[in-house]
């Protein structure tokens, strides 16, 4: 009798479905996401695209907190720099207790048999990229942000995972967070009124932000592999700063707006039910910490948003963010005309509020919101600092359900396309020096009527 070229999963999946009358395409469900169906029992098999610091202290963490009980397993890290493979591998073995595979680059890695899912922490600009790669090798996806840092990598990521039909989650991990749900019901239910301004602050005091001076002083060209480095960017020759200390430079990542901004611009998103900014100013620069960086220090930028067919409705977000001063720390509050939320110390207050007095000169009523608190746990964590934190934990835990469930996280594909959308028009306003808007029809960010480019 011949043997066999079915794998046990695949024998289960089509046992399972004829035992119940069904066929694969009766299910309205594309090849590629039936292709691999999970099974209560079966283990997802994940890799990590990236050892990085992020990966380290925050994503393999929070992983490692629920891959048990979810039945997950990590069996192969990528990366290109030698140090951080061989560092990976160690470090993932230590906690697996078994052996992991050290893959020289993506290619290597996607030819593991029965790999289900990635996690990608790599740089910035790299994200989008990587995702187009793991969701083509049908993978589902977790995956850093920012997503993307041009409009053709955003849309070309879109398509892909859109066409894939795998489960994509970005790491704006806020989408997780119980207070946020709160506030985003207590909006949403009409509770808030309508949002007429936000004001969101992230300031540090850090110097060595995004630097790797003693790292910069000891890499090789020979010790990575440059140009997959550069993914799809202008070729470059090499530069151990750009490498390790992409976030200070262009066109690796935008820094500020795509580090910081992200996460907050990503809540006003999702409270208000709008895709993307009407337009957006910026102004900064490089003030302080006069290091060669060629990102600012010290950034604000003005959003408008709003319909496109009405510009005489909507609300303001203003952002500003400074590596110099901590003073302020990480602020998020949403402004009504009845009151605030603030985010940064988990209440709604009617502070600023319409008062009965100012109402009944104006013919009015008082609308002053209630005090209270947006939920009974997990308050929003606004610190600066990298780690694993318990916004982190629930998101990996709510991609890692997903997965295993086959249904849309909290912060699905379409949440990262817009925080792009976001991110790219803050910098172009700030690298140009005017207004940016955003083209609905060509999906293209415009300054001066000129597509934005880098």
């Amino acid at each position: 009798m011949a043997e066999s070229t079915k794998t046990r999963r695949e024998f289960l999946q089509q046992s399972l479905l004829a035992g119940a009358g069904l066929t694969l395409s009766a299910m309205g469900m594309p090849a590629s996401s039936y292709a691999r169906i999970l099974g209560a029992n079966d283990r997802v098999n994940v890799g990590l695209v990236g050892f990085s610091d992020r990966a380290r202290q925050a994503l393999l963490p929070a992983f490692f907190n629920n891959n048990k009980a979810l039945n997950f397993d990590l069996i192969a890290v990528s990366d290109i720099w030698n140090r951080r493979r061989e560092e990976g591998k160690a470090f993932l073995e230590q906690k697996t207790g078994h052996s992991v595979q050290a893959c020289v680059n993506n290619d290597e890695l996607y030819k593991i048999k029965d790999l289900d899912a990635v996690f990608i922490a790599s740089a910035d600009f790299q994200h989008a990229y990587h995702t187009i790669e793991a969701v083509k090798n049908k993978c589902d996806v977790y995956s850093e942000k920012p997503f993307a840092e041009t409009m053709e990598d955003a849309r070309k990521a879109l398509k892909a995972v859109k066409e894939s039909g795998k489960i994509m989650q970005v790491g704006t991990q806020r989408r997780s967070g119980p207070s946020y749900h709160s506030a985003a019901n207590f909006i949403k239910e009409g509770k808030f009124g309508p949002i007429t301004m936000v004001e969101m602050t992230w300031n540090v005091n850090q110097p060595g932000r995004w630097r790797r001076p003693e790292l910069v002083n000891s890499i090789r060209e020979s010790d990575t592999d440059w140009k997959r480095f550069l993914a799809g960017r202008p070729a470059d020759k090499w530069d151990p700063r750009k490498y390790l200390e992409y976030r200070l430079f262009w066109p690796y990542s935008s820094g500020i707006f795509g580090q910081w901004m992200t996460h907050q611009i990503d809540t006003v998103h999702w409270f208000s039910g709008l895709k993307h900014p009407r337009s957006a100013v910026a102004n900064g620069g490089i003030y302080m910490w006069k290091d060669g960086r060629k990102n600012p220090d010290t950034l604000t930028a003005v959003f408008e948003y709003g319909p496109e067919n009405d510009p005489t409705s909507g609300f303001q977000v203003m952002y500003s963010s400074r590596f110099h001063n901590s003073a302020g720390g990480t602020k998020e509050i949403y402004y009504s005309n009845g009151g605030t939320i603030d985010m940064s110390t988990n209440k709604i207050s009617p502070t600023g509020g319409l008062t009965e007095k100012e109402a009944q000169e104006m013919g009015m009523h008082a609308n002053l919101l209630p005090s209270m608190t947006l939920s009974s746990e997990g308050a929003a964590v606004t610190s600066a600092n990298t780690g694993v934190d318990s916004l982190t934990n629930a998101h990996v835990h709510n991609w890692m359900s997903c997965v295993r469930e086959r249904k849309q996280p909290n912060a699905p594909i379409e949440a990262a396309y817009s925080h792009s959308i976001a991110l790219i028009m803050g910098n172009a306003a700030y690298r140009t020096g005017m207004k940016a808007t955003f083209d609905e029809t060509t999906q293209e960010v415009m300054v001066g009527g000129k597509v934005f480019t880098m």
